[in-house]
């Protein structure tokens, strides 16, 4: 088959989602075609318009397919009128996440108008696939509630065949090499931490962005000061052009703990890194699959996640500490006897096999299968 891969914001998690369709499903032909991950208001708005107009894409965008498949980002409705070729083949649109369930910031304008753009997007695709329960319930939630709320000529129920057709699949993680793993997969864990004297080491990895929560990594961390542990902690995560204040707090205060600060210089780095270390630690206010938090569980990390967003779809309740979004230092303190609990007790890594690469890409190629012409 002939498939168009459109990606409107290509975050690193969309890059990775996108490759492994087109390598792991080498007998289609593939053409990908993306929008940089940035000006997040105006791309949402735009990409239609860039793509359409842009000379760089015309090419691609007038060549013969047999399927699209698109990012939630996407505005498929304004490609589709201004590439009619693109009109008459089937689109699956893929939610790596959604505007209904995002943290808004207090400087986010047009929130509306970009639930919109997305909602029309869902309801023109023949098909819209989430990376998680989580993304998919609270999408369509969020665009009825939207719905009732329009003065006239709508009606929630127009996405009720949307809705019940919708899958779920998952974002694969990368599996990295069995050299840089410390455990084998589902054997007991081998303790880093024999003795009472040894040090926890602790991952955060996130984007470094108001809606992971580094306001709530540093009152965490103040909250483990206050006890006798002795751990450290690797700070690690993609950066943009503005990185929140706090960062600049947690490096300074907390110097003494950190080990690694910024974004890793390569992946082996990364999961070499990550493999080094006993707890992957989560703030995030905004969470639709956690792909860092399974590629270090993969590795053999133990999870030290908020109970809420997509997370406790994913894991169980002694992998969570307790979200108290208007309380940061409950929460703190919650997460602080979380971590000190599995400092006393060695835990055994949750099995995240249903995220590994093969898996997800047959679900991918059954359902590819189904648009064949």
């Amino acid at each position: 088959m002939r498939i168009l891969i459109i990606s409107a914001y290509e975050a690193s998690s969309h890059k990775v989602w996108a490759n492994a369709l087109m390598s792991g499903l080498n007998q289609h032909d593939w053409q990908y075609i993306s929008l940089p991950a940035r000006h997040f208001a105006w791309r949402i708005r735009g990409n239609a318009m860039s793509f359409a107009f842009d000379p760089k894409f015309k090419d691609a965008l007038q060549k013969p397919y047999d399927l699209v498949i698109a990012t939630s980002m996407t505005d498929c409705v304004g490609l589709k009128a201004f590439c009619p070729d693109l009109q008459n083949i089937p689109w699956i649109l893929y939610f790596h996440e959604n505007q209904f369930a995002y943290p808004a910031s207090d400087n986010q304008q047009g929130l509306i108008e970009m639930q919109m753009v997305t909602l029309y997007s869902a309801l023109a695709a023949d098909l819209c696939v989430f990376n998680s329960a989580f993304n998919q319930t609270s999408f369509f939630q969020g665009a009825k509630a939207l719905l009732k709320k329009l003065p006239d000529y709508v009606s929630p129920d127009w996405l009720t065949n949307t809705e019940t057709n919708s899958q779920v699949i998952p974002v694969p993680i990368e599996w990295p090499s069995r050299s840089l793993l410390k455990r084998s997969f589902g054997v007991d864990r081998q303790a880093d931490i024999s003795t009472e004297s040894a040090k926890l080491k602790i991952a955060w990895s996130a984007r470094w962005e108001f809606d992971k929560g580094p306001e709530r990594l540093f009152a965490i961390l103040q909250a483990l000061e206050t006890t006798d542990l002795d751990y450290e902690v690797a700070i690690m995560g993609e950066q943009f052009r503005t990185v929140p204040e706090i960062f600049t707090q947690i490096q300074h205060q907390f110097s003494h703990r950190i080990t690694q600060f910024g974004y890793a210089e390569s992946r082996d780095q990364y999961f070499a890194i990550l493999a080094s270390s006993d707890l992957f630690l989560s703030t995030a206010l905004h969470e639709f699959q956690g792909l860092s938090v399974l590629e270090a569980v993969a590795v053999g990390c133990v999870p030290v996640l908020p109970n809420r967003q997509v997370y406790p779809e994913l894991f169980g309740a002694e992998c969570l500490y307790q979200s108290h979004l208007n309380d940061l230092e409950k929460e703190a303190s919650s997460a602080a006897n979380l971590i000190q609990s599995y400092a006393q007790h060695l835990i055994k890594p949750p099995v995240v096999t249903n995220f590994h690469l093969d898996n997800v890409l047959a679900r991918y190629y059954s359902l590819i299968q189904k648009f064949a012409p």
